[in-house]
């Protein structure tokens, strides 16, 4: 007996859906993956505490920090960094806040990172604004920021020579992982070489603080 076509048709569609839904999502690129993993922080805060025993960075030692994800976007990500200290005002230093966007998609996504630097009555710093962009696609879990040219101008008009050979670095593990991490990173190839490095425990949040100075 022969089946008619609208039957036959009929069949086969349950069959057809039915394979395309078994069909799993693509993985998601380092890039994507990496910004998913930073925003699955959003409204967050977490402790940390000086990593690296440069003797240049004595006066952060023992300090407790606090990184708070202040404000986030689909293409921007602010997060405050808090430091105490005894002599600003409120016991805290409130005036560096972290500020990552993204541009493009997939393979050709790249990121930039900026320092929003504010004294305490919400005024911008002499030095504020300056940061770098990815050059490579990094990994699903840390992004290199090289320092671009416009802070390269920043630094050497304010005499910061020291600066211009900056390579930032931001670690980040999604919030769902048990022993997530996060983690800003200072490097300098310069004579002495410079690496100051700061961590947080992403997998125990702590009470928001005020925000940042300016914010």
């Amino acid at each position: 007996m022969q089946i008619p076509l609208p039957a036959i048709a009929a069949l086969a569609i349950p069959s057809l859906l039915a394979a395309c839904a078994s069909v799993p999502d693509a993985p998601a690129g380092p890039q994507e993956a990496y910004w998913n993993a930073l925003s699955s922080h959003c409204g967050k805060a977490y402790a940390g505490s000086l990593a690296t025993q440069d003797a240049r960075d004595a006066d952060w030692a023992g300090k407790p920090m606090i990184a708070h994800w202040a404000d986030c976007s689909d293409e921007r990500i602010a997060i405050a960094f808090h430091v105490a200290d005894e002599d600003a005002h409120g016991g805290w230093n409130r005036s560096r806040t972290w500020i990552l966007t993204r541009a493009g998609s997939g393979a050709d996504t790249r990121f930039t990172l900026k320092h929003d630097h504010r004294h305490a009555d919400g005024e911008a710093d002499a030095v504020t604004f300056y940061g770098g962009a990815t050059g490579e696609a990094g990994s699903a879990r840390a992004q290199d920021f090289p320092v671009d040219a416009e802070s390269i101008a920043l630094f050497t008009r304010e005499g910061l020579d020291v600066s211009l050979t900056n390579v930032w670095r931001v670690e980040v593990d999604p919030a769902s992982a048990s022993d997530a991490a996060f983690a800003y990173q200072l490097t300098r190839t310069n004579d002495p070489t410079r690496l100051f490095r700061v961590e947080f425990d992403a997998s125990d949040p702590v009470s928001p603080p005020p925000p940042a100075w300016g914010w």
